[in-house]
């Protein structure tokens, strides 16, 4: 039973974390050749001000998360 934990930035739809899911549940069944029934999928989610580069702060906009579709650009805080 493979578990796949998977951590991203709060702010993503859950439309968005289920396509993520069904994409990455996709992407173990062709690799390991097991049923999708047996993928394990756990995603966490941290705020924006938990998230460090090299040890500097990185602060994505909650704009930038919603006007890219969650794909976020970073500045240093």
């Amino acid at each position: 039973m493979p578990i796949i934990e998977m951590h991203m930035l709060e702010g993503r739809t859950s439309d968005q974390k289920q396509r993520a899911a069904t994409a990455v549940t996709n992407a173990v069944v062709e690799a390991l050749g097991v049923k999708a029934e047996t993928v394990r999928i756990l995603i966490t989610e941290h705020r924006v001000d938990e998230f460090y580069v090299a040890g500097v702060a990185r602060k994505p906009t909650i704009d930038a998360l919603a006007l890219n579709g969650g794909a976020a650009k970073e500045h240093t805080a």
